[in-house]
């Protein structure tokens, strides 16, 4: 069943969960991680960034609206970070869910107009919109951007542009960045910040650029109120790395004896975030299609 993220995270919200975001330009990646979400009973969110979209274009969108609109689970179809409102536009009328306006390296003011602008745009087609308030931080070039310094979400700016904006989930800035952090870097989440947040703010949570925080952190962060969170060089590094590992075998070309091996070293990530999120049987929350 294809939902937006609204509707997705109003019961990852009640009844304090996480859903995964998982990045997907290929489309052997997502049928494996539709096939952990499907044996396990989770609902998930698919996410395309701009730069990936670029790289698909529309078809592969299509393939996996038509995949979740068959599937027994929740799937909400979001574009990731961005702040071209055309784009935005072609996305929704590509068939996205749900869209994220990434002001975050806007003026405050700045950063609550386009979001309403977003927000004008894509509620009447019923589509959500995630917007971010604070920077999260960015660890090497392949990763999607990110800005060199944190500036951590103020919990009294959180509430103030929720209320003005109208937004159905907020992206919050409490110490993570994007992609892996190097070798030495010990990442430390703000959970002090988090839970003023959740405090002062009703809509859904969003933690991005959670790759190598530990366990420990992200299943607090969860009970605190964290309802989405993205996950994308966590599932790229098990695939390609194993990838490389099959590869060694020269003789190798078809993808259907290549790929299942780097497919399964993926699952094992999903599965383990899905553990980790406590969206493991959540499914069952949101009924069954007729």
């Amino acid at each position: 069943m294809l939902l937006n993220m609204k509707d997705l995270l109003k019961i990852a919200n009640e009844n304090y969960f996480a859903i995964p975001a998982f990045n997907v330009s290929d489309y052997s990646m997502f049928m494996g991680i539709m096939e952990s979400c499907e044996k396990t009973d989770s609902p998930v969110i698919i996410e395309i960034h701009p730069l990936e979209l670029d790289f698909t274009g529309t078809d592969l969108v299509d393939a996996i609206i038509k995949r979740a609109y068959k599937s027994p689970v929740p799937v909400c179809l979001h574009l990731d970070h961005c702040n071209d409102y055309k784009k935005i536009i072609y996305a929704i009328q590509a068939g996205f869910t749900s869209v994220m306006f990434d002001g975050s390296d806007l003026p405050f003011e700045e950063n609550i107009k386009g979001a309403q602008k977003i927000v004008e745009i894509s509620h009447p087609a019923n589509v959500s919109v995630e917007a971010e308030l604070g920077t999260i931080g960015s660890t090497d070039g392949q990763a999607e951007a990110g800005a060199e310094q944190i500036i951590y979400t103020n919990p009294a700016d959180a509430a103030e542009f929720v209320e003005r904006t109208k937004v159905d989930t907020l992206a919050v800035a409490i110490g993570t960045s994007h992609g892996l952090y190097p070798a030495g870097m010990t990442p430390k989440l703000r959970l002090d910040i988090l839970k003023e947040i959740k405090a002062k703010v009703g809509v859904p949570l969003v933690l991005h650029g959670g790759s190598n925080n530990s366990d420990e952190e992200i299943a607090e962060a969860v009970k605190i109120g964290i309802n989405k969170i993205n996950i994308s060089s966590d599932i790229k590094v098990a695939y390609y790395e194993k990838m490389r590992e099959v590869l060694k075998d020269e003789s190798l070309r078809e993808p259907n004896i290549i790929q299942p091996s780097c497919i399964a070293a993926m699952q094992k990530v999903v599965e383990h975030k899905l553990e980790l999120f406590r969206t493991t049987g959540k499914a069952a929350l949101y009924g069954r299609r007729s």
